[in-house]
């Protein structure tokens, strides 16, 4: 098992970093690899968020491009590794022990429901939170990093979520920009660099890599494309920033690991787990948080360990609080209601589903979530311009 280090080794503290350069006040250490005094004097301090980036898959599969001549490091996402808990921690620079945001599907039971954290939806379907009337930030909480540093900052994600509810509640008074293909944001990012000569924290977010590895595999052609043409925007960009005083910072929220048919575990087709939850699995594929009746944990223990053995390994969840998987200090005050009695966290490149009455089924090829080091490791790529 590969496991978050939040001594100085993870995204959680490049945030901290960033919000130390920024005039903020961070709650935990700097990274490492990147203390705030480095990064304190760039005029426009510039974060690339590439989904599903892991360090072993940007060292395998673009050796010698851009990104890989200024990869500085190797650090670790949080826990668990996947895009709803870790982009919470870039947009608020809290570990998800603080921010409670414990992957897609994140049971809140102020609502009584299950919610899809990033469109902020119902699992089961039908109206939105927003359209029912229910306000994002009256459930999410944590202020954002953008209202708790000192320096104009901006926020560039894909046209199609720019202005989602989880967007708006967690971007806070940084100035949203669209864009609708790869070249039109690293355009975005040159543009708002270069507008004024005054300080700027720009953040930017391209989920394509994640969303094709899903689809065909992280190990697919169509991946490598897909890196390679970053890659090549990447360079482009330092190449428009030259002289602008930028420092450019690109890692990624998780890495990914590939699965097929064999490695799909139905909940369905084992009963005696399916029978002791009160709730359908929630969190990840890679890593469900199960929520099991009091009558039948035995029963639960016996089975997941039976049945799954070699494939998943069970944990209470609250040791898992406790242990710190999910970061350091106090916890958020619903974090324990929200991880479940227990957790499964998968094995190899196997993942368990469920499903609810109605629901689309869907297979995916990449999946993310886990504590294998492809999963958990991601680079740290440090550019000035």
């Amino acid at each position: 098992m590969t496991l978050p280090d939040y001594q100085g080794g993870s995204i959680l503290n490049l945030m901290a970093s960033i919000e130390a350069a920024c005039g903020g006040h961070p709650r935990y250490e700097a990274l490492h690899a990147l203390p705030p005094s480095e990064i304190a004097a760039a005029r426009n301090l510039i974060l690339l968020v590439i989904d599903g980036l892991g360090h072993a898959h940007l060292t395998g599969a673009c050796p010698g491009g851009a990104l890989h001549r200024h990869l500085r490091a190797k650090i670790t996402s949080v826990f668990p590794s996947t895009t709803a808990t870790a982009v919470t921690t870039f947009l608020t620079a809290l570990a998800p022990q603080q921010h409670g945001l414990t992957g897609w599907f994140t049971y809140f039971r102020e609502l009584g429901s299950i919610a899809a954290v990033l469109p902020f939806q119902p699992r089961h379907g039908g109206r939105s939170y927003h359209e029912a009337g229910i306000a994002v930030g009256t459930l999410f909480g944590p202020a954002p990093i953008f209202d708790r540093i000192a320096i104009r900052s901006h926020a560039i994600s894909p046209q199609w979520i720019v202005h989602s509810d989880f967007n708006t509640a967690f971007c806070g008074r940084a100035q949203r920009r669209g864009y609708r293909i790869q070249e039109e944001m690293f355009g975005a990012i040159a543009e708002i660099a270069l507008a004024s000569p005054e300080r700027k924290y720009i953040y930017a977010y391209f989920p394509g890599l994640d969303s094709l590895a899903h689809q065909y595999g992280i190990g697919s052609r169509r991946a490598a494309g897909l890196l390679a043409k970053l890659d090549q925007g990447f360079a482009q960009l330092m190449a428009a920033l030259e002289g602008s005083g930028s420092t450019i910072i690109a890692t990624a929220d998780h890495g990914m690991v590939d699965g097929d048919a064999d490695s799909i575990i139905e909940l369905g087709d084992h009963p005696s787990l399916a029978e002791s939850l009160i709730l359908p699995l929630c969190g990840e594929p890679r890593v469900a948080y199960c929520y099991v009746h009091p009558d039948k944990a035995v029963q639960f223990e016996n089975a997941a360990s039976k049945e799954l053995s070699g494939r998943a390994r069970l944990f209470k969840s609250r040791e898992l609080v406790e242990a710190g998987w999910f970061g350091p200090g106090q916890p958020h005050p619903r974090l324990l209601e929200r991880v479940g009695h227990y957790t499964l966290v998968m094995e190899g490149n196997y993942s368990i589903k469920d499903w609810l009455i109605g629901e689309r089924r869907y297979n995916q090829v990449g999946v993310h979530g886990g504590v294998s080091a492809a999963e958990m490791e991601v680079p740290l790529i440090v550019a000035e311009a």
